[in-house]
């Protein structure tokens, strides 16, 4: 399917904040912050715990933020704005991220904390752009695209990082100084891709001009929730939502930490997370034909019962091969099920109020990410095992999922 200048411009930012995804959430910032945390006395199962709690303040800020940025996105000219403020509140924390000395994990997990209001605020901006450049027909496939040269994206990224890593730096860098650097590149490859959206995208659907937008935006979030029933299947879906993408979420932010603890060297975790994104660039593209063929509800029923095998599939985990099936697993449906879930709700609401509702697809999404590592970090902490944690997750699956299967009773696409 063709794009325009417009559409491909939007799949770009997904590009572009990639690398902060892989390099910071996923890859080289759990590593060095643990490494960081343990040579300060902290011991190993604390510091995956406390890696799993930041993770779960930072979203959690933005889930309580995002009804009433997303409803206030909706008035003339706000989305952009709001979108380029919190997206250059990320990449300004990812560079002090750089900058801090490698002796204060503390420091480091608040400037993290900031760096993650502004990524996850900022992709819900990027979601509900979605509305303003495809029409429904196209929303499955441009979703699916978005997330593969996101994915892709990321390798790209990824590859400069290891060529520091494995040349430690052209032989001037220490560990802790090529995990410095790494966070520049993220930072750096943000802000050079996100200038074809800043140029090209403009906000198409929005509501009539308001005098006090802000105090609108509070009264419009409270009449939404108070006539959810209007909007049923949105509803529904959102619950559905609220635990499967809490697992997806979890698995992504707490693998490298989890791998760690099974004896892993950073250098095979690094060449895992490699070829994970390079399986999930061509499956996110699968997974949208199966939304063209088939349906996007089937696509997310696929996706979900993957996930659910790769939880139990965590039980077994015991040597490095283990660990690379797993991984291969989920990338073949992480991004198949967040850009259909993302395609899915944006044929269910009013284009106009567009960003209120992906505000609560976002509150949804990022605070159910609060439950997901406090989950795994707790039973992580009872057990002694972090295999045992992400299996826990099983749970969340399998509620989304019977929800799921509920809604062709109150929608169909």
């Amino acid at each position: 399917m063709r794009f325009n200048k417009k559409q491909w411009s939007w799949i770009f930012y997904d590009w572009a904040n990639s690398g902060y995804g892989i390099i910071v959430t996923t890859a080289v910032l759990p590593v060095y912050f643990k490494s960081v945390a343990q040579n300060s006395g902290v011991s190993q199962a604390n510091a995956t715990a406390f890696w799993g709690y930041a993770n779960s303040f930072g979203t959690l800020i933005v889930s309580i933020l995002a009804p009433v940025l997303g409803a206030l996105a909706d008035y003339p000219h706000h989305k952009k704005k709001l979108l380029t403020s919190f997206s250059f509140l990320g990449i300004l924390m990812t560079f002090g991220l750089a900058l801090l000395p490698p002796n204060q994990w503390q420091i480091l997990l608040a400037v993290y904390i900031l760096s993650i209001i502004g990524y996850s605020a900022g992709n819900l901006f990027y979601d509900s752009f979605l509305t303003d450049v495809a029409d429904n027909s196209r929303m499955d496939s441009l979703s699916s695209n978005g997330y593969a040269y996101g994915y892709l994206g990321g390798v790209l990224a990824f590859i400069l990082f290891l060529v520091l890593q494995l040349t430690s730096g052209f032989g001037m860098l220490s560990s802790y100084g090529v995990a410095r650097w790494s966070f520049f590149l993220a930072a750096i490859w943000w802000l050079i891709f996100f200038v074809p959206l800043l140029k090209n995208v403009q906000q198409v659907y929005s509501l009539p001009e308001n005098p006090h937008p802000i105090t609108s935006s509070f009264k419009r979030v409270w009449e939404t929730i108070t006539h959810l029933r209007k909007y049923k299947a949105a509803a529904w879906f959102l619950v559905a939502y609220f635990f499967y993408i809490d697992g997806v979420d979890t698995i992504f932010t707490m693998a490298t930490s989890i791998g760690m603890d099974m004896g892993i060297t950073t250098t095979t975790l690094m060449l895992v997370l490699l070829v994970v994104q390079l399986v999930a660039f061509p499956f996110s593209i699968l997974y949208g034909w199966i939304a063209n063929h088939f349906s996007a509800r089937k696509g997310i029923l696929l996706a979900i019962i993957l996930y659910f095998g790769i939880c139990l599939y965590a039980l077994k985990l015991e040597t490095a091969k283990d660990f690379w099936i797993l991984a291969v697993l989920v990338g073949t449906s992480q991004g198949g099920i967040q850009a259909l879930s993302r395609s899915y709700f944006g044929k269910l609401i009013p284009k106009d109020s567009g960003s209120e509702f992906f505000g609560f697809y976002n509150i949804l999404g990022k605070f159910s990410a609060v439950l997901g590592p406090v989950l795994v970090g707790i039973v992580t902490q009872i057990t002694g095992k972090s295999t045992i944690g992400a299996a826990s997750l099983s749970v969340l699956f399998l509620i989304g999922l019977a929800i799921f299967m509920m809604l062709p009773r109150l929608t169909k696409e």
